[in-house]
């Protein structure tokens, strides 16, 4: 799926002019030459995965964040994929999301607030202890 996702190409013109002395035969000259480079959508974006930062004690409270259930892992790669979507608080810790044919990463860290989308597959890549609360969401709730 990943390699079906396009992403918009920029470019501009770079111009060198140069000229050549008095005593030479042959005028001036110039050459122009293109360069291209690509404009990269954040991974968040490309894959629907909402993050929050830094939430707010009293956005915890209005989600029920304390009656979630917990999952805590140590230093691991786990494969995974989402059947449904996902609300995950991170309450320790950090994790990389890579998806699935993707060779950039998405980094969440304690505080962060996620969204996975069902359907999405992933390696998350675990560098230490980890503890998250997680609900699944059905289609729409938020």
């Amino acid at each position: 799926m990943a390699s079906m996702i396009s992403t918009p190409t920029l470019g501009y013109l770079s111009f060198k002019r140069t000229t050549r002395s008095a005593n030479s035969t042959v005028g001036a000259s110039s050459s122009c030459v293109v360069k291209a480079m690509q404009a990269e959508k954040p991974l968040e974006e490309l894959y629907n995965v909402r993050v929050e930062r830094k939430v707010s004690p009293e956005r915890l409270t209005q989600l029920g964040v304390s009656r979630w259930s917990v999952w805590k892992t140590g230093k691991c790669k786990l494969p995974w994929d989402w059947q449904v979507d996902q609300l995950v608080y991170i309450e320790e810790g950090e994790v990389r999301v890579v998806p699935e044919g993707s060779e950039r990463f998405m980094r969440f860290v304690a505080g962060d607030l996620v969204r996975y989308p069902k359907w999405f597959e992933a390696d998350l890549f675990f560098n230490g202890p980890y503890q998250e609360r997680y609900s699944f969401r059905a289609h729409g709730d938020d």
